[in-house]
């Protein structure tokens, strides 16, 4: 419930804007990866957000109606099985911060464009905090008028980078299940990019279903960080709010981010091909003795019933 095609994005405008250049073998490695699904969303927070929230949504649009035999939108719940049924990838757009929604209207606006997605925030913003604000004074009187809308036209609330009182206010003012597409457990890592165990269980008591991400400083807070740290994020959700309640929002692509940013601080797991990280988490589920039928929920099941309830 994020996943990015690549995180190259002069790669994947170039996709969008000539069509020609994504070729066979870039088809071919998406196909690969065991994914059906692809929520790519991504994060305007400087300059005019609207803009680039726009020509973002334009770009996913065009590159999907450029290649009908292969991608298909994803606009109600019956495309998420009939992507799968057609052979085709299916591609649901979302955004990362909701700041393009200038007014209540524009939650109309881009909903009629394909948004079925929006996290409410990024950092702070007219709806509420970010997780990395030092100030954070919950769901605005604004941000209850967003909630209201996006339950009324059936669009995902995503709060995976909300602060922790505009998480709890979120979920407490939305009428359907809340989302957290990415995000881990902070009882296992102390940032505050993570979920505390209280808007994990409020959260799954409403329906919501939490996105385990594979960065690795979310995963573990110092020394190696491997698949069965994903693995442990999984297990705690699971015991603490149920098998129905935990998916995966990976935050990654099929190449990882440490080859294409060359930061001085590691992102990827350790030991890991991120090409094929569908199938070793699948593994390392089957190892914690996971049945098949919850290994089907994890994988993709529980995020497929909540947008089912969402979207209805």
């Amino acid at each position: 419930m994020l996943g990015l095609l690549t995180l190259n994005f002069r790669k994947l405008w170039a996709w969008q804007s000539q069509p020609s250049r994504f070729h066979v073998a870039d088809l071919q490695r998406l196909k690969d990866s065991g994914i059906t699904i692809f929520h790519p969303a991504v994060g305007y927070t400087e300059g005019d957000i609207y803009a680039s929230s726009l020509r973002d949504i334009e770009g996913w649009n065009e590159f999907i109606a450029a290649h009908p035999a292969d991608f298909l939108r994803v606009d109600q719940p019956e495309d998420l099985q009939r992507a799968k049924r057609l052979g085709k990838i299916g591609i649901l757009i979302g955004q990362q911060n909701s700041s393009h929604f200038r007014s209540v209207a524009d939650v109309d606006c881009f909903y009629s464009l394909g948004q079925r997605v929006s996290q409410l925030t990024y950092d702070r913003n007219r709806i509420g905090g970010g997780s990395s604000d030092s100030r954070d004074d919950g769901l605005s009187p604004y941000g209850v008028q967003i909630v209201e809308r996006m339950n009324q036209l059936g669009m995902a609330i995503d709060i995976s980078h909300c602060a922790d009182r505009t998480t709890l206010d979120a979920i407490e003012a939305s009428k359907r299940p809340v989302l957290v597409t990415h995000s881990n457990c902070r009882a296992l890592v102390a940032s505050p990019r993570c979920k505390t165990d209280e808007a994990i269980c409020r959260l799954a008591a409403k329906g919501g279903v939490v996105g385990i991400t594979m960065i690795r400083y979310f995963v573990r807070a110092s020394g190696p960080a491997t698949m069965e740290d994903v693995l442990n994020h999984i297990d705690h959700v699971v015991n603490i709010a149920g098998i129905e309640h935990v998916g995966v929002g990976s935050d990654v692509d099929l190449d990882g981010r440490d080859a294409l940013y060359h930061s001085t601080r590691r992102n990827d797991l350790d030991g890991i091909d991120y090409q094929k990280k569908i199938f070793d988490l699948t593994e390392g589920l089957m190892r914690r003795n996971y049945s098949r039928a919850n290994i089907e929920l994890i994988l993709g099941g529980n995020f497929q019933r909540a947008l089912g309830e969402i979207w209805a």
